[in-house]
C-alpha cells in the first residue's frame, strides 16, 4: 500500500487520467472519423486489385526457400540476391564472427560513439572498389538519397531528374531547394533542353538510376555524361540494381558503359547482391563525403549499421574482388530466361539485365498470376500502382547467380502453364 504522502499525491493524478472512474470518456470522435476515412482508403485498395500480402518465409533467403502455407520446396524468383550471397557460407561466417567480436549494434550514432574500426574499414573498401576517393555508410539506400541532395544543393542551383527514378530519389529531392527540373524518361534530347534551361543556376546535378529497378533498362550514361560535359554538370547514379554484377568486374552500369571515371556521384546499397542484409552508402570526392558527415540527417540522427551487417558486406565485396566469376554468370542465365520467356509469348520489358518484368498491364491478373505461380512452386510477386503506373502492372521476375539452368527452364514452364490458363500467351 502506498504511503499516505504519496497517496494524497497520486489522488489528483488518478482524477485527471482520462478513462479513469469518475472522468469522463477521452472523445474518441477524430479517431472515429480518421479510421473511416482510412477503412475507407484500404477499400479502395483493395477494390482495385492492387492490395499487397506479405508472404513469410520460413527459410534462409536463396534460389530455393520455403514459404509458410505452400508445401515443398519453393523456387525464388523475386529476391534481389543477385549473386546469392544472402546465404554464402563465407558471408555468414563474417557476420557472427563480427556479432562475437563487436556485439549486437553501437547503440547510438556515429559522431556521439557509434564508429567503430569496422565500419571505417568497409567505408575503405567501398571506395575502393568503386575507385571513388571516399565513402560514408547509412542505414539504407533510401537514407543516402534522402540525406544526400539538402547537403549538396541550395536555392542557387539545379537538379535534373529522369521522370522513372526510385521513389526515394523523388524524395530526397524534394527535400532540397535547388530548382527542379524532370526530364523525359531515357530521353537525352530533353535532357539537354532542360541543362540549357539550368545555365544560370551555380550548380547542375544529373541525376539517374544507373538501372530502372521496375522496367529493367539501363541508362544512356554515355550520352549523359557526354551532355555533362558540354553543359558542366555533376553525375550521380543509383547503382542499387547494378553494384556487384554489372560491368566485367561486377563495379556497376558506369563499368559496364565504360564511364567510372566520368560519374562524379555513387549512391548503392548493401542489401541487395552484397550480402543482402542492410545498409546504403554515398561514394564520390572526399570534401562531399566530409560534408555530408558534417551535415547529413540520416547519417546523423540514424543509429550505425550493426556489425554483423558490417562484416556480411565485407565478406561479400572482398569475394567480388576476388573473383569476377560470379558477376560474369548472370549474363547467361539472364539470357536463358528471356529467351524461354519470349518463346512463350510473353512481353519482357528492359534488355540483358537480371530484372525482367513480365508486363501484363491489368493488376488483377498479375496478382492472380503470381498466385498460381505460387500453387506450382515459384515464388514471384504482382507489381502495381503505386509501385508501378496504373495500367502497367507486371510480375518482376529477377534472376539470380545461384539458379540452375534447371531453375530457369521450370520457371519458364510454369509461366508458359499459367499463362495460357489464363489467356495471356497461346
Amino acid at each position: 500500500m502506498l504511503p499516505r504522502c504519496l497517496r494524497r499525491l497520486s489522488a489528483p493524478l488518478r482524477a485527471s487520467y482520462p478513462g479513469r472512474p469518475g472522468h469522463p470518456a477521452r472523445d474518441t470522435s477524430a479517431l472515429a472519423q480518421a479510421t473511416a476515412v482510412l477503412q475507407g482508403e484500404l477499400e479502395g485498395i483493395q477494390a482495385a486489385g492492387t492490395w499487397k500480402s506479405e508472404r513469410i518465409i520460413t527459410s534462409k533467403q536463396g534460389p530455393h526457400i520455403s514459404v509458410e502455407g505452400s508445401r515443398g520446396d519453393i523456387l525464388n524468383f523475386c529476391a534481389n540476391n543477385y549473386l546469392g550471397l544472402s546465404s554464402h557460407p563465407a558471408v555468414i561466417e563474417a557476420g557472427v564472427a563480427a556479432l562475437q567480436q563487436y556485439g549486437a549494434g553501437l547503440s547510438s550514432v556515429r559522431f556521439i560513439c557509434g564508429t567503430q574500426d569496422l565500419h571505417k574499414a568497409l567505408e575503405k573498401k567501398i571506395a575502393q572498389f568503386h575507385e571513388r576517393e571516399d565513402a560514408i555508410l547509412y542505414a539504407s539506400c533510401f537514407d543516402a538519397n534522402a540525406g544526400l541532395f539538402e547537403v549538396l544543393l541550395t536555392p542557387e542551383d539545379a537538379v535534373l531528374s529522369d521522370e522513372l527514378n526510385h521513389a526515394s530519389i523523388i524524395d530526397g529531392i524534394r527535400l532540397c531547394k535547388a530548382q527542379k527540373y524532370r526530364y523525359r524518361h531515357l530521353d537525352l534530347d530533353d535532357l539537354e533542353n532542360k541543362l540549357k534551361q539550368a545555365q544560370s543556376q551555380r550548380l547542375r546535378v544529373i541525376v539517374t538510376d544507373g538501372v530502372f529497378s521496375m522496367d529493367g533498362d539501363v541508362a544512356p550514361l554515355r550520352g549523359l555524361c557526354d551532355l555533362a560535359e558540354r553543359y558542366a554538370a555533376l553525375v550521380f547514379i543509383d547503382e542499387c540494381h547494378a553494384t556487384g554484377f554489372l560491368g566485367e568486374r561486377g563495379r556497376g552500369t558506369d563499368e559496364l558503359l565504360g564511364v567510372m571515371n566520368r560519374v562524379h556521384i555513387i549512391n548503392s546499397t548493401l542489401g541487395k547482391a552484397l550480402g543482402g542484409a542492410a545498409g546504403g552508402y554515398t561514394v564520390g570526392p572526399k570534401p562531399l563525403i566530409d560534408l555530408l558527415r558534417q551535415r547529413s540527417r540520416p547519417y546523423l540522427f540514424s543509429n550505425t549499421l550493426p556489425p554483423p551487417v558490417v562484416g556480411c558486406a565485407s565478406k561479400a565485396l572482398d569475394l567480388l574482388m576476388a573473383s569476377n566469376q560470379i558477376a560474369q554468370s548472370m549474363a547467361a542465365k539472364t539470357k536463358r530466361f528471356r529467351s524461354g520467356m519470349a518463346q512463350a509469348g510473353f512481353t519482357i520489358s528492359g534488355a540483358d539485365h537480371p530484372i525482367c518484368p513480365v508486363m501484363l498491364g491489368d493488376a488483377r491478373l498479375a496478382s492472380q498470376i503470381a498466385e498460381d505461380m505460387l500453387k506450382r512452386g515459384i515464388y514471384v510477386v504482382g507489381f502495381s500502382f503505386p509501385v508501378v503506373p496504373r495500367g502497367k502492372a507486371r510480375i518482376r521476375v529477377q534472376i539470380s547467380a545461384a539458379h540452375s539452368d534447371d531453375d530457369i527452364d521450370r520457371c519458364v514452364d510454369a509461366f508458359r502453364d499459367v499463362g495460357r490458363l489464363h489467356g495471356v500467351v497461346p
